[in-house]
C-alpha cells in the first residue's frame, strides 16, 4: 500500500522541527486541489501518512512547508521579512504503491530534501 510521509528536521539546532503546518495539493490542469493538511508533532514528524492507500494517485504534487512562524519562534535573529516563509517542494509520483517520504532539512536561510524511504 502506497503512502507520503514527511518530517522536519532543523539541521541548524540540531532538532526536529515541531508544530509546523503541512499541506498536501495535487497539482491539476489550471490550478491544485488540496488533500491534506497537518503540523508535525514534537518528533517533527506527522501523526499519520498524508496519504495512503487510494488517497495517493499518479501524478503532481506539492508539499507546503509553513516555516515562517516555525523560524521566528525559535530564537533565532532573522531579517524582516524573513528570507524563508512557505517552503514548497514539488515532486511527481509514477507509482502510487511505493512509499514516498519527502522530508525537509531546514535552517535559516536553506533548505534540502530527498527521497526517503
Amino acid at each position: 500500500m502506497g503512502r507520503l510521509t514527511t518530517h522536519i528536521l532543523d539541521t541548524e539546532l540540531g532538532r526536529p522541527a515541531a508544530g509546523v503546518l503541512i499541506e498536501a495539493v495535487r497539482i491539476l490542469v489550471g490550478g491544485a486541489e488540496p488533500v491534506a493538511e497537518t503540523h508535525t508533532n514534537s518528533d517533527g514528524r506527522t501523526d499519520a501518512p498524508l496519504l495512503e492507500g487510494d488517497a495517493l494517485v499518479v501524478g503532481v504534487y506539492e508539499l507546503r512547508f509553513h516555516v515562517g512562524p516555525y523560524l521566528a519562534l525559535s530564537g533565532r535573529k532573522l531579517a524582516s521579512p524573513s528570507f524563508l516563509d512557505v517552503v514548497v517542494i514539488r515532486f511527481g509520483v509514477a507509482d502510487p504503491d511505493e512509499h514516498f517520504h519527502v522530508p525537509l532539512l531546514l535552517q535559516t536561510h536553506g533548505y534540502a530534501t530527498y527521497r526517503g524511504s
